[in-house]
């Protein structure tokens, strides 16, 4: 059993370089606005080639959960979790949940970036957001 790895290409350092700033950037489409991810060369909403990194507000909500009881890398020791993430900018993101998990199910449940280390990296993770008092 070996650790996981993060994926270094050409498109990716960008945004491994925002989250050891701690402000996660994704490409943004020059022409539609739509954001790439995972990062790549081309728009699969318009084809444009042209983009530019930008902050996105970390801001999402769950679409999917699951808690892992088997361990299949040396540094995500069981039980954890696995969450996607539908952010406020469009893409959809995997990652974890981390701090308390919510009783019953997860989905649709509003979250907002963290960022932790994780052996030589900072990862990006989701923590729950506080219930809206003022309703």
């Amino acid at each position: 059993m070996a650790n996981s790895q993060r994926v270094l290409s050409l498109y990716d350092l960008p945004l491994w370089d925002s989250m050891e700033r701690q402000k996660m950037a994704l490409p943004r489409c020059s022409h539609c606005e739509r954001f790439r991810y995972p990062p790549g060369p081309i728009c699969a909403e318009c084809n444009s080639m042209d983009y530019e990194w930008t902050e996105i507000s970390g801001e999402g909500t769950i679409l999917s959960w699951v808690v892992f009881h088997r361990q299949y890398f040396e540094d995500f020791p069981q039980p954890y979790n696995v969450i996607a993430v539908r952010l406020a900018e469009g893409p959809i993101v995997v990652s974890n949940l981390v701090g308390e998990e919510p009783q019953g199910s997860w989905i649709d449940r509003p979250v907002s970036i963290t960022y932790r280390r994780h052996l030589d990296r900072t990862q990006h993770a989701f923590k729950l957001k506080a219930p809206d008092t003022n309703s």
